[in-house]
C-alpha cells in the first residue's frame, strides 16, 4: 500500500498535519498525534468532497516546519517545508489542480443547500453564508497573487477562478510561492470553510 506522505507544522498551542500528495486535506490536534489522527479521521470526508477515495496509511511523516508566525495558533497553516519545492510533473500538477477545482464544486454545493443564516460557533460567533463565501473569495485574490494572479477586486468569482488556475499552471517568475504549497493553500481554505458551513448549517453534510 502506498504511504501517506505527511507534514507536520507545529505553534505553541496547535500543530497541523497536512497530506501533501492531496490539497486541501489538513487537520489540525493539540499534539503531533492529535492532529494526524483527526487528519485520518477526516479521510472519508474529504473522499466525499473530491469525489476521490484516499489512502489512510501507512502513515509517512515527511518533515517538520515551526511555523514562522502566529498563523497555526490563529487557525491557518501558513509555513513552507523543502517538500514545497518538489517539482510538479505536468500529469501531477493536472491532478492536484483537479482536486482544487473539485473543492470549488463542494463548496459551491455547501453553500447552495445552507441557509443565509448560520448557527453560531461555541463561542456565538462565526460567519453567516454569504461573508464566509466572500471570505473566502478575497483570501483566494490574496493568496494567487503570491504566484502573479493580480485578479482585480470585484473580479466575478468563476473569472477569478479561471485566472488562479492560469496562473498556478503557468506561476510568474520569482513567485512568493511554490506552486505545490499555493494550491494546497488555497484547497485547504476552501475546503476548511466548506465543512464549517456544512458543520453549521440545518443539514447533515459528508
Amino acid at each position: 500500500m502506498k504511504a501517506l506522505r505527511v507534514y507536520l507544522e507545529t505553534g505553541k498551542r496547535w500543530t497541523f498535519a497536512g497530506a501533501l500528495d492531496w490539497p486541501g486535506w489538513c487537520r489540525r490536534g493539540r499534539s503531533e498525534e492529535a492532529a494526524v489522527a483527526t487528519l485520518l479521521e477526516y479521510a472519508g470526508r474529504y473522499s466525499s468532497a473530491v469525489g476521490v477515495a484516499v489512502s489512510t496509511g501507512p502513515v509517512e511523516v515527511v518533515g517538520r516546519v515551526a511555523t514562522r508566525s502566529a498563523m497555526a495558533d490563529f487557525g491557518a497553516p501558513g509555513a513552507l517545508g523543502p517538500w514545497d519545492n518538489e517539482p510538479l510533473p505536468a500529469r501531477e500538477l493536472g491532478r492536484h489542480l483537479g482536486l482544487l477545482q473539485a473543492s470549488w464544486a463542494y463548496l459551491d454545493g455547501v453553500a447552495d443547500a445552507s441557509p443565509p443564516e448560520l448557527r453560531k460557533g461555541p463561542r456565538g460567533g462565526g460567519r453567516d453564508r454569504d461573508a464566509m463565501l466572500k471570505h473566502v473569495q478575497e483570501a483566494e485574490r490574496s493568496y494567487a497573487a503570491k504566484v502573479g494572479c493580480r485578479a482585480p477586486p470585484r473580479t466575478p468569482w468563476e473569472q477569478q477562478r479561471a485566472m488562479v488556475l492560469d496562473s498556478l499552471r503557468a506561476p510568474a517568475p520569482g513567485s512568493a510561492w511554490p506552486v505545490r504549497y499555493a494550491i494546497r493553500r488555497v484547497a485547504w481554505h476552501v475546503l476548511d470553510h466548506a465543512w464549517e458551513m456544512a458543520d453549521r448549517s440545518a443539514f447533515p453534510s459528508g
